[in-house]
């Protein structure tokens, strides 16, 4: 049965992981995320499952390496520098082809930075740290997203036995609104078998779980294994969404979370003076939809891509189209997220 339910954005990842089953949840406190692991205290023994205030990100993302290497749901939250402290267990955790949900909720940076809304951790999650892996990265843009795509990430990682980040930001972490919790629907895998988890080795020959490789020649055979992984995952879980497109836009605009919400107004400004623009949206930022976008556009005059940053996503629309001559870029870096008339004026000043 569905519930409406007036609720704030870091709030609904909580419900989303306890209703996907996830019963491990290891965090450190961090604002703008910080109400995640203070409802998960709540609502994790609640459910049967541990909760753990870690003491630092790094003993976070290692404490969720070992539940994961367990066979539980787990799941760790931060914001983009305590991300950057679990980089190496990120990359760990996919080397040894262990399952568990990581949130980002983005604040301003480098360094400390602020508080504010960002997307400057865009290539932090799309291109990790050390060594040849990927994580499957989605890209919410509203609250019903936060609690789908959170519920959904479950059953991703454990299909691909790999880490699944959600990127969302400061403003969809703090914003509420009505959502639709459907309560009805049940993960797909959360009672698959886990044959190669640590549960004991009573009855069955011992096994391990390791990313040192040291014999020549074994490492490259395993990262062999795990790039027939990223293709599979790349022809299969690639997600978009198109506003406006019927309209046969003349510009388009790409844009993803947050501004990609405000992107919409943007379109409905054009509209009313004339200007036909689209939206492409991408869901997965890895995998990036790029052909999809490079049929989007083949058709426009110009393409915009605004982001919560200097400009990253704006790399992977060069190589998605090929061709940078029409594409122009804004970017508010530092937190400042754009208003729908200051996006269209960008485009006004600029079409033709």
């Amino acid at each position: 049965m569905s519930e409406k339910e007036l609720i704030k954005g870091n709030y609904a990842v909580v419900e989303a992981a306890i209703d996907a089953g996830c019963r491990f949840y290891a965090g450190y406190p961090i604002t703008p995320q910080n109400e995640i692991p203070e409802y998960m205290s709540h609502m994790m023994p609640e459910a049967g499952g541990t909760f753990i205030q870690a003491e630092s990100e790094l003993i976070s993302i290692n404490l969720v390496f070992g539940a994961a290497a367990a066979g539980a749901r787990a799941m760790t939250t931060s914001s983009s520098p305590g991300i950057s402290l679990m980089q190496e267990g990120l990359s760990y955790m996919a080397g040894c082809e262990l399952p568990a949900v990581i949130v980002n909720v983005m604040r301003g940076g480098p360094g400390l930075g602020n508080i504010q809304p960002s997307q400057a951790d865009y290539f932090q999650a799309v291109k990790p740290g050390h060594g040849d892996y990927h994580m499957i990265t989605l890209a919410p843009h509203n609250l019903n997203e936060m609690y789908d795509y959170t519920f959904g990430a479950f059953d991703l990682a454990d299909r691909y036995r790999n880490p699944v980040i959600i990127l969302a930001d400061g403003l969809l972490g703090q914003l509420m609104e009505n959502i639709e919790l459907d309560r009805t629907k049940k993960p797909e895998l959360l009672n698959a078998p886990k044959p190669w988890a640590l549960t004991g080795a009573r009855g069955r020959h011992g096994q391990r779980i390791l990313s040192l490789l040291m014999q020549p020649g074994v490492l490259e055979k395993h990262n062999f294994k795990l790039k027939e992984k990223w293709d599979l995952i790349t022809k299969n879980e690639q997600k978009f969404e198109l506003t406006n497109m019927d309209s046969n836009p003349d510009y388009l605009i790409v844009a993803f979370g947050t501004v990609a919400r405000v992107a919409k107004g943007t379109i409905q400004k054009a509209s009313a003076d004339g200007i036909k623009v689209g939206l492409f949206r991408p869901i997965t930022l890895w995998p990036y939809p790029s052909e999809a976008l490079k049929e989007a556009a083949k058709n426009v005059k110009k393409v915009f891509v605004f982001e919560m940053s200097l400009g990253q996503m704006v790399e992977d629309v060069k190589l998605a189209l090929g061709d940078a001559s029409k594409i122009e870029f804004y970017g508010r870096p530092g937190g400042g997220v754009p208003a729908a008339g200051e996006l269209y004026e960008f485009i006004k000043k600029r079409v033709k």
